[in-house]
């Protein structure tokens, strides 16, 4: 199964006899899964329904979605508040029994507020709720489509990031291979090196000189660096042939091959050693760079 990238992008159209709709929606990498929602008033209830279906696409990334809506149907009817208006004209009356007032305009009275109202019905609720659905369901199609997407991208980002482990997998190789990682060479460089410990200090116990030849041992011996780098090369592999999102386990293992290329470095006993174990870093820091969109 191929690597999901984070970054992607969709679109779902529709209408009906009252409306005319799109959906947009964007991702970037993140951290977690962060869903940012901008919807026409009123709308904002639809958000637990919307969040729920993008969970079913998605695990990670930074997601905005943005819904635009364009009302064909006619306002609805006006209708006067009676209610509103009674508690209204006996304010009037009353205020009216104690101050002299002049007589209130008919287009003052209903400008009050609650006095004219929409005249919403049960029916208006119950197209309000189907048109709610409707538009979840053309949601539902922009989020499968932006998983599409971000699929068509991991597998870009896949075939870039394969070449780039390729590339640690030679360089390791080659690390492997060099004249100066060989026990031989190692050996050499042991004994030279005791001989100038004993010239600098001949005084020196056989425990301590052991002690001494043991940790220049440790420090000249690159094999299980290497080892480690090869080992994390088939982890890596294995976690690109997986069938579950791998960004944060392959966020990890980049460290991990970082460490140890820091550490090839510090071993490496001439230049060509050296050479190796810098290239490896900037393929590693190329790595860990891409994986950052890596769902």
């Amino acid at each position: 199964m191929p690597l999901t990238s984070m970054t992607g992008f969709a679109r779902a159209d529709g209408d009906n006899a009252t409306a005319r709709w799109h959906w947009e929606l964007r991702s970037v990498n993140g951290k977690g899964f962060d869903v940012r929602f901008r919807l026409p008033s009123g709308f904002e209830g639809m958000e637990p329904r919307l969040r729920e279906e993008l969970a079913r696409h998605m695990k990670r990334g930074n997601v905005q979605a943005t819904l635009t809506l364009d009302r064909l149907r006619a306002a609805a009817p006006l209708r006067v508040n009676e209610a509103a208006l009674a508690v209204v004209i006996a304010a009037m009356k009353d205020l009216g029994e104690r101050i002299e007032l002049m007589p209130p305009r008919p287009e003052g009275v209903l400008a009050l507020k609650g006095v004219l109202e929409t005249a919403e019905t049960e029916d208006v609720e119950e197209d309000r709720e189907g048109f709610e659905k409707v538009l979840v369901a053309s949601f539902g199609e922009a989020a499968a489509g932006l998983a599409r997407a971000r699929g068509e991208e991991g597998a870009k980002l896949q075939a870039v990031l394969i070449e780039q482990v390729n590339a640690i997998e030679k360089l390791t190789g080659q690390a492997a291979a060099s004249p100066s990682a060989s026990v031989e060479a190692m050996r050499t460089r042991l004994k030279t090196q005791v001989a100038e410990l004993l010239g600098a200090s001949p005084a020196l116990s056989e425990e301590r000189l052991a002690q001494e030849a043991a940790l220049m041992a440790t420090k000249a011996d690159v094999r299980e660096e290497i080892d480690r780098l090869t080992a994390h090369v088939a982890q890596a592999r294995e976690l690109f042939a997986g069938k579950e999102p791998a960004g944060r386990r392959l966020d990890f293992l980049t460290q991990e091959f970082n460490r140890e290329a820091n550490t090839l470095c510090s071993k490496a006993a001439d230049v060509s050693l050296t050479r190796i174990g810098l290239e490896l870093k900037a393929v590693i820091d190329q790595l860990r760079e891409q994986i950052q969109n890596v769902e």
